[in-house]
């Protein structure tokens, strides 16, 4: 357990332990007044429970370090349990609940690697990379004449995510999708 002090918050993308639990500063301002000593007002994500709460850490207050730890992970399969992953080195089963990775189920692909977010030694959540590739299996076909900025249909991927793309993107097309908002980037070269 290491305790961090006041000027060890580094701001966005930090972990800590406020409470027990592990929670990460998702938006922070640093903020000096006259005559009174600085503040950091912050938000923070709880990682287990995924709640966003506001807390403004003061000048010599001290904070608990979390430890979160990082480990390769290869995704198996989704059920109602949720996610199950492998541990590539110990084939250690791991399971994530589905109330933990609900809205990044749609990104994993069976076979692929991710890292899995582990706090006091226990699973609790992924760390997707920013941008994926996943193949279109199903979308209508394209008219001759569509454009990049003539709107968007549905596309269900291989995963069963449905994502919005542009109308000239066709069925086994592999396309990038952002996991932070679910979105369609660009296609993929192929």
């Amino acid at each position: 357990m290491s305790v961090l002090d006041f000027s060890d918050l580094k701001g966005t993308g930090q972990i800590i332990k406020y409470n027990g639990e592990p929670y990460q500063i998702i938006w922070s301002n640093f903020m000096r007044t006259a005559q009174r000593k600085p503040v950091i007002q912050a938000k923070l994500r709880n990682l287990i429970t995924g709640k966003v709460m506001e807390y403004s850490f003061k000048y010599g207050e001290k904070i608990e370090g979390a430890d979160v730890n990082r480990t390769k992970a290869q995704f198996l399969y989704n059920d109602d349990e949720g996610s199950h992953f492998m541990n590539p080195e110990t084939f250690e089963p791991m399971v994530l609940p589905k109330a933990l990775v609900e809205d990044q189920m749609g990104f994993l692909k069976e076979g692929s690697d991710s890292l899995v977010i582990l706090f006091e030694e226990k699973p609790i959540g992924l760390d997707l990379p920013v941008k994926i590739e996943l193949k279109v299996t199903e979308t209508s076909p394209g008219i001759k004449g569509d454009t990049a900025t003539g709107g968007t249909k549905p596309a269900t991927l291989e995963t069963g995510h449905v994502v919005n793309v542009p109308l000239f993107i066709k069925e086994g097309d592999v396309i990038r999708i952002d996991t932070r908002s679910g979105s369609y980037v660009e296609r993929a070269s192929q």
